[in-house]
């Protein structure tokens, strides 16, 4: 069978499902579509016509190079095509976004035909994703006296590609549907269980509202009955997409509300609108933004007050809330982008400024942050090129500086890594900045799409001002299934290729890795003044300041080096008082969500925000666990301020990991990993001769609120419960419900088990280990009452503990053992009550392979309560996932309930759970004057 009709096959298959043909990005098949399309007699010219105008993928796809090279000889009339006349060949060319189909372009305005120079040059004005290679031409023939190099030049220094796109439209007519009520997280958008498929678009858009074909349907019906309109999913007295940046999120909501980016490109949509009454999770704005769509912070329901002002509270103490204007299903509201407020009909309901700033404005003209990124580096090329200043096109990046006033740790970083500000001028929060990338990190269910943006962007070869980039397998490393076989080699190798560091060696030369990426992340940043990027929400570094991405981002500094944003402000976080023996860190972790709610009135003022934890003496592996956990405080980020002694021993242990990488044979022929070390020796004897010490805040720096942890009151384990059966249903599925462990009273029924995924380190492995012993030895043998499944983070963490015997000791009590010669090819669906061994990796936390049984109470290490993501409902019981220390979730399994105060003290007895102490002394600077 040849590969056309395998392509038919395909599609006749695809009809079953309800889908259209999958887009090519295959040269092979494409070539063969061409030569159908050259024999006026084949019997499959028409389908290959349409195949080849309308579904075919640009950027730097194989497919791309052939077709740029086909529309290339009609155009200078080496092939004739009735249907493609030369005209319409530049139109699709102008459609086709970089890569093969600008070197063509190129071609042609360089070359001798007067006319075709002239078309090819009137398309190329239009064109943004040049890269050096490009404008390279163009300025040699430019230096070389080419007429027509001087006017494309002197049009991209006029930014004559943004200032000629169609202006924003004054009034958005749009109708409301409510997707859920209470924060809506990313999985109810793009569930993980679902992840194999986010990059065939039109296939994962099924899964939107986790497969509900009645919200659909709904949704279908809504957008019939107004057709003249946009539809805005909404979050109802809650927070939308909350959890991760997601891009396949957006890309579903763009795929059902949104606006098709290009005619010749199928599934690809651009410009949705999505509101909450607590606005969008920063990390999934931005990921709004990649598309050109719009985020809106509704505050449809408030808290009531008093006649003095005081928060009205119910019989819980929970704030009560009171509606002030409506956003039902169907409600038909008006966003003017110019006076930037939203209305029904004549009535103002609130200004939406936030949502419509000058550089959002820019993004929704120009289709998307992308375009503007790289549209702002092509003026800067060309105002170069030419020797001029450029023109102020875009809106004057917002610099603000406060004189006499000193720097948060995140200021500091931001204005070490800007790039493109004022000369001299010190930025502090609020300001929006151009910076440069340190580390880049992908991971494997949103790598795919990476891989494709990096495509559609026509990027070929990783930006060469990054220090190090990383291609995690983590996230499929629980099921080595057809889903995972037929994808994952595939991505390692396009990544190895373009310059990462990967998970798996395309050659299979070194072992196979499926250690969490944000671990990996961790070990290595080797700088406390780095900025990490990483497609996955929980890039929350110990070391530097961390973002976690959408898919598109991570592609836009990988190919870049570079990333914006405006600064956040910051929250400063400090410890008083002395832990108990017998808690573990997690619990000040909890303890700080909790205290931070109680002391400003159950305002999250973390959310949104720069947590600036002053950990001060704890390793990176520890601080991590703090800093991985401000994702569900709503956070943008975290930063850990450490002593200078605590920092270098960081980047010893750091230092150690990457070379046992370096010895497994992970690092490539730009020798990346060996760079890290040296950076980390270099930045070590900074700290050690005074030079340059450990990162801290100036003392005169403004923080938006200070939160003081009390670990004097911190008197037993805390648990984030998803609260499932709250009468308030936007009050479930929070990570604000911090509960004592005695709350439970040691009665509550647990099923399952999980320790595991990135919130554990090494410590907590020998934390099984030792209560495992001390339970055997007060109680005669162990057995479980709930099974347990333990999946360490990182190989090397199996093979330190196989060093050190802790992991003889765990393998003496399980009942599996995972072997990476004959991986698992199936998801469990049952778990018997025993301890598995898992492979390291994410396993349950991220949901898309292994799941609990539907309806389980599960108590776990991870971060993830979110509905369905850990486990599913029954049909007789809600499924929850508590979220709690080491220590409480093996005594939980052993004992199959919630243990009592005194259980817990006793199976911890002579473990030393964390040896955390708050620092004696201010961790801040002077600032100079």
């Amino acid at each position: 069978m040849s590969i056309y009709e395998d392509y038919i096959k395909e599609i006749e298959e695809r009809k079953g499902q309800g889908l259209h043909a999958k887009p090519i990005d295959d040269s092979n098949l494409l070539s063969v579509i061409i030569d159908q399309i050259k024999d006026q007699d084949n019997p499959h010219r028409k389908d290959s016509l349409n195949f080849f105008i309308y579904n075919t993928l640009p950027g730097t796809t194989s497919a791309a190079g052939v077709k740029a090279k086909f529309l290339k000889e009609i155009i200078t009339g080496e092939a004739l095509v009735e249907e493609i006349q030369p005209s319409f060949a530049f139109e699709l060319l102008s459609h086709m976004k970089g890569g093969p189909s600008i070197e063509v372009l190129l071609d042609l305005a360089l070359g001798n035909e007067e006319d075709i120079a002239a078309e090819a040059a009137k398309v190329l004005k239009t064109q943004v994703f040049l890269y050096d290679a490009d404008t390279k031409r163009l300025a040699d023939a430019y230096n070389n006296g080419s007429a027509i190099a001087k006017e494309i030049i002197e049009s991209y220094a006029k930014a004559e590609f943004f200032t000629k796109l169609p202006e924003v439209e004054e009034e958005i007519e749009i109708v409301t549907f409510i997707a859920g009520t209470g924060d809506i997280s990313t999985d109810l958008l793009s569930p993980g269980a679902d992840a194999h498929s986010r990059s065939d678009r039109e296939l994962h858009g099924q899964c939107i509202f986790e497969h509900n074909h009645k919200m659909q349907q709904d949704l279908i019906a809504l957008k019939e009955k107004h057709p003249d309109k946009r539809v805005m999913l909404i979050a109802e007295k809650g927070t939308m997409g909350v959890g991760s940046s997601r891009m396949s999120g957006v890309n579903n909501v763009a795929l059902w509300t949104g606006i098709q980016a290009s005619p010749y490109v199928p599934f690809i949509n651009i410009a949705p609108i999505i509101a909450g009454t607590n606005g969008i999770a920063p990390i999934f704005l931005t990921t709004v933004g990649v598309t050109g769509g719009i985020g809106i912070d509704l505050k449809n329901w408030v808290q009531k007050k008093d006649e003095n002002g005081n928060t009205i509270r119910d019989l819980e103490g929970e704030p009560i809330l009171e509606q002030t204007y409506s956003v039902e299903t169907g409600t038909v509201l008006t966003i003017n982008t110019k006076e930037k407020k939203l209305y029904n009909g004549d009535q103002e309901l609130m200004d939406i400024s936030s949502s419509l700033t000058p550089q959002k404005v820019e993004f929704i003209k120009a289709g998307g942050s992308y375009a503007v990124v790289f549209g702002k580096k092509l003026q800067t090329f060309a105002a170069k090129t030419l020797g001029i200043e450029a023109p102020v096109v875009f809106a004057p990046s917002k610099e603000i500086s406060h004189e006499g006033q000193g720097l948060t740790a995140v200021e500091k970083i931001f204005n070490k890594n800007a790039v493109g500000n004022t000369p001299g001028k010190t930025l502090h929060a609020g300001s929006n900045a151009r910076v440069e990338v340190n580390i880049v990190g992908s991971q494997d269910t949103t790598g795919l799409m990476t891989s494709q943006e990096l495509e559609m962007m026509a990027a070929t070869v990783i930006s060469p001002i990054v220090d190090g980039a990383y291609q995690s397998g983590c996230h499929t490393a629980s099921v080595w299934d057809k889903k995972a076989q037929a994808n994952i080699p595939k991505l390692m190798k396009f990544m190895n290729d373009f310059g990462l560091i990967t998970a798996r060696d395309p050659k299979g030369e070194y072992h196979a890795m499926t250690d969490v990426i944000h671990k990996v992340l961790n070990d290595i940043t080797i700088d406390d003044w780095a900025i990490i990027i990483g497609g996955d929400s929980h890039t929350r570094m110990s070391k530097g300041v961390a973002f976690g991405a959408d898919s598109g981002t991570v592609a836009l500094a990988l190919a870049t080096g570079e990333a914006s944003m405006p600064i956040p402000e910051s929250v400063k976080v400090t410890f008083k008082g002395n832990m108990r023996s017998y808690m573990d860190f997690r619990d000040v972790v909890h303890a700080t969500q909790q205290q931070m709610l109680k002391q400003f009135g159950g305002e999250n003022v973390f959310q949104g925000r720069v947590i600036e934890v002053h950990i001060g003496t704890l390793t990176a592996d520890q601080a991590f666990t703090f800093t991985d956990w401000t994702a569900e405080m709503k956070a943008k980020a975290s930063i850990c301020i450490s002593e200078d002694e605590t920092l270098i021993e960081s980047l010893e242990i750091a230092k150690s990991r990457i070379q046992i990488m370096i010895e497994k044979g992970m690092d490539n022929d730009k020798a990346v990993l060996q760079g890290l070390i040296d950076k980390a020796n270099t930045r070590i004897a900074e700290i050690r001769s005074g030079e340059k010490p450990a990162l801290t805040p100036d003392s005169n720096a403004k923080y938006y609120a200070e939160v003081v942890v009390d670990l004097d009151v911190v008197a037993e384990p805390m648990i984030a419960d998803p609260d499932v059966n709250n009468n308030d249903v936007s009050k479930r599925y929070t990570h604000d419900t911090i509960r004592p462990l005695s709350y439970y009273g040691g009665t509550k029924k647990v099923d399952l088990g999980f320790v595991g995924s990135c919130m554990v380190h090494k410590g907590d492995m020998q934390i099984l280990a030792q209560m495992l012993k001390n339970v055997e030895a007060q109680q005669g043998k162990i057995d479980f009452q709930a099974p347990l499944v333990v999946a360490p983070p990182t190989y090397n963490i199996v093979d330190e503990l196989k060093e050190e015997g802790d992991w003889e000791v765990l393998q003496k009590y399980s009942g599996f053992e995972f072997d990476d010669n004959n991986p698992k090819a199936t998801a469990r669906t049952s778990y018997d009550n025993m301890l598995y061994l898992e492979r390291p990796g994410c396993n349950l936390c991220m949901g898309n392979q292994e799941k609990a049984a539907p309806g389980d109470t599960v108590m776990a290490t991870s971060t993830r309560l979110f509905q369905g993501r850990v486990v599913k409902d029954s049909d007789e019981k809600k499924g929850e996932s508590l979220l709690s220390s080491t220590p409480v979730v093996v005594l939980s399994t052993i004992l199959g309930r919630t243990p009592t105060m005194e259980e817990y003290e006793k199976a911890v007895d002579g473990i030393v759970l964390t040896k955390f102490s708050p620092p004696n002394k201010e961790l801040s600077t002077i600032a100079a004057s």
